[in-house]
């Protein structure tokens, strides 16, 4: 494994201080029978799976159609995906890294949860935990075969650990026998989990 994590890097004190600020907000409502568990579910489901992926989905597809863009999108990541309206907090600073038959790539961050909302929404539990923030570190081909990903032994992985001054994206590889779709059908074969490295398509 070839990882690119260093001990100067710096995670968000705002936002690890604003997730526990949430966090406590979150369970006294609930406790006060303000509001249910399955309402917060919900409105977090719906930014983790429809709203923010549906944004990376479309960076990729386009990534995908367009070779002059896929170049523009790998050298200034936050370039190429702000020109598509895709900006706001914790997009500010992107990096976009392409998967190949030879490197697979994987995001995490290792110390809180940085994570690029604007083209990924919110992330999921799993990502904030602090077993796949630990793991995938020190052995992500066993935590990606723990989310059903068997890669090949030639086929090197590559972590990358977000941090409040960059976020990381994967660009996963196209699948095959698509060349005959259009740009939108592309994307609606694009998942959350390809765009963080724990699934292929």
């Amino acid at each position: 494994m070839q990882d690119n994590l260093s001990d100067d890097h710096h995670h968000d004190p705002i936002e690890e201080g604003a997730a526990l600020r949430v966090r406590a907000l979150e369970e006294l409502l609930i406790a006060k029978g303000l509001v249910k568990a399955e309402a917060i579910d919900a409105v977090v489901e719906y930014y983790e799976k429809e709203t923010g992926p549906r944004n990376g989905a479309q960076v990729v597809a386009r990534a995908w159609c367009d070779p002059d863009f896929k170049v523009w999108l790998l050298k200034d990541g936050t370039a190429a995906i702000h020109s598509m309206g895709f900006k706001g907090y914790q997009g500010e600073h992107m990096r976009v890294v392409e998967n190949t038959n030879d490197t697979h790539n994987i995001i995490v961050c290792t110390l809180c949860s940085c994570y690029p909302w604007p083209v990924l929404g919110l992330p999921p539990a799993w990502y904030k935990g602090a077993a796949y923030r630990a793991r995938v570190v020190r052995e992500p081909r066993a935590v990606l075969a723990e989310f059903g990903l068997d890669l090949p032994a030639s086929q090197k992985v590559r972590v990358w650990d977000s941090t409040a001054e960059i976020r990381f994206m994967v660009l996963p590889q196209r699948p095959p026998n698509t060349g005959n779709l259009s740009q939108a059908e592309l994307a609606d074969l694009v998942t959350r989990d390809s765009m963080i490295g724990t699934a292929v398509l």
